[in-house]
Protein backbone atom coordinates (compact mmCIF):
# COMPACT_ATOMS: atom_id res chain seq x y z
CA UNK A 1 0.00 0.00 0.00
CA UNK A 2 1.17 3.46 -0.96
CA UNK A 3 0.71 6.53 0.93
CA UNK A 4 1.22 9.93 -0.28
CA UNK A 5 4.08 12.38 0.96
CA UNK A 6 1.38 14.40 2.01
CA UNK A 7 -0.29 12.03 4.17
CA UNK A 8 2.71 10.65 6.44
CA UNK A 9 3.00 14.53 8.58
CA UNK A 10 -0.59 13.77 9.46
CA UNK A 11 -0.54 10.07 10.26
CA UNK A 12 3.00 10.79 12.58
CA UNK A 13 1.08 13.59 13.94
CA UNK A 14 -1.46 11.36 15.23
CA UNK A 15 0.29 8.69 16.20
CA UNK A 16 2.55 11.21 18.02
CA UNK A 17 -0.73 12.85 19.60
CA UNK A 18 -1.63 9.62 20.71
CA UNK A 19 0.94 8.88 22.46
CA UNK A 20 1.43 12.63 23.90
CA UNK A 21 -2.81 12.16 25.51
CA UNK A 22 -1.98 8.75 26.92
CA UNK A 23 1.65 10.51 28.92
CA UNK A 24 -0.27 13.33 30.21
CA UNK A 25 -4.25 11.54 30.81
CA UNK A 26 -1.86 8.47 33.00
CA UNK A 27 0.16 10.78 34.99
CA UNK A 28 -1.92 14.03 35.55
CA UNK A 29 -5.49 13.13 34.07
CA UNK A 30 -5.96 10.60 36.48
CA UNK A 31 -6.44 7.31 34.41
CA UNK A 32 -5.65 4.32 36.22
CA UNK A 33 -5.50 0.45 34.74
CA UNK A 34 -7.71 -1.56 36.20
CA UNK A 35 -5.02 -3.20 38.19
CA UNK A 36 -4.06 -0.15 39.79
CA UNK A 37 -7.71 0.44 40.51
CA UNK A 38 -8.50 -2.88 42.23
CA UNK A 39 -4.98 -2.61 44.26
CA UNK A 40 -6.33 1.04 45.45
CA UNK A 41 -9.92 -0.28 46.21
CA UNK A 42 -8.22 -3.91 48.02
CA UNK A 43 -6.24 -1.42 50.53
CA UNK A 44 -8.81 0.96 51.07
CA UNK A 45 -11.00 -2.07 52.17
CA UNK A 46 -8.62 -3.84 54.60
CA UNK A 47 -8.07 0.01 56.09
CA UNK A 48 -11.71 0.59 56.75
CA UNK A 49 -11.75 -3.04 57.98
CA UNK A 50 -9.43 -2.02 60.44
CA UNK A 51 -10.14 0.85 61.86
CA UNK A 52 -13.61 -0.62 62.49
CA UNK A 53 -11.70 -3.43 64.09
CA UNK A 54 -9.36 -1.95 66.59
CA UNK A 55 -11.65 -0.40 68.69
CA UNK A 56 -13.14 -3.89 69.94
CA UNK A 57 -10.11 -5.28 70.49
CA UNK A 58 -9.19 -2.28 72.27
CA UNK A 59 -12.62 -2.71 74.26
CA UNK A 60 -11.85 -5.86 74.62
CA UNK A 61 -7.92 -5.86 76.05
CA UNK A 62 -10.13 -2.87 78.92
CA UNK A 63 -12.95 -5.05 79.85
CA UNK A 64 -10.44 -7.77 81.27
CA UNK A 65 -10.28 -8.01 84.85
CA UNK A 66 -6.12 -7.22 85.06
CA UNK A 67 -6.24 -4.61 82.30
CA UNK A 68 -3.87 -2.26 83.89
CA UNK A 69 -1.10 -4.64 84.54
CA UNK A 70 -1.34 -5.65 81.31
CA UNK A 71 -1.68 -2.25 79.85
CA UNK A 72 1.43 -1.08 81.81
CA UNK A 73 3.48 -4.94 80.62
CA UNK A 74 2.00 -3.54 76.89
CA UNK A 75 3.90 -0.10 77.44
CA UNK A 76 7.31 -2.12 78.99
CA UNK A 77 7.53 -3.94 75.11
CA UNK A 78 9.05 -2.08 72.24
CA UNK A 79 6.90 -0.92 69.70
CA UNK A 80 7.33 -4.13 67.19
CA UNK A 81 6.69 -6.61 69.71
CA UNK A 82 3.23 -4.67 70.78
CA UNK A 83 1.08 -5.89 67.81
CA UNK A 84 2.37 -9.37 68.62
CA UNK A 85 1.66 -9.25 72.32
CA UNK A 86 -2.06 -7.99 71.86
CA UNK A 87 -1.85 -10.97 69.13
CA UNK A 88 -1.43 -13.90 71.19
CA UNK A 89 -3.58 -12.15 74.03
CA UNK A 90 -6.46 -13.29 71.86
CA UNK A 91 -8.29 -9.35 71.76
CA UNK A 92 -7.41 -9.12 68.03
CA UNK A 93 -9.42 -12.26 67.37
CA UNK A 94 -12.92 -11.03 66.38
CA UNK A 95 -15.64 -13.41 66.62
CA UNK A 96 -15.68 -16.65 63.76
CA UNK A 97 -12.34 -15.54 63.26
CA UNK A 98 -10.06 -18.50 64.10
CA UNK A 99 -7.00 -16.66 64.15
CA UNK A 100 -6.44 -12.97 64.95
CA UNK A 101 -5.86 -10.46 63.05
CA UNK A 102 -2.35 -9.06 62.23
CA UNK A 103 -3.20 -5.38 61.20
CA UNK A 104 -5.85 -4.90 63.89
CA UNK A 105 -3.62 -6.19 66.32
CA UNK A 106 -0.90 -3.56 65.49
CA UNK A 107 -3.50 -0.90 65.40
CA UNK A 108 -5.10 -2.01 68.73
CA UNK A 109 -1.55 -1.84 70.17
CA UNK A 110 -0.73 1.41 68.72
CA UNK A 111 -4.32 3.01 70.57
CA UNK A 112 -3.56 1.79 73.05
CA UNK A 113 -0.02 2.90 73.17
CA UNK A 114 -1.04 6.21 73.50
CA UNK A 115 -3.79 5.56 75.93
CA UNK A 116 -2.85 7.66 79.52
CA UNK A 117 -2.39 5.50 82.60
Amino acid sequence: MKISSQTKPAIWGAVGGAVALAIVGFTWGGWSTASSSERVAKLRAENAVVAALSPICVSNFQKQPNADAALAELKKISSWSQGDFIAKGGWATMIGSPSPDAAVAKACAETLGTAKT
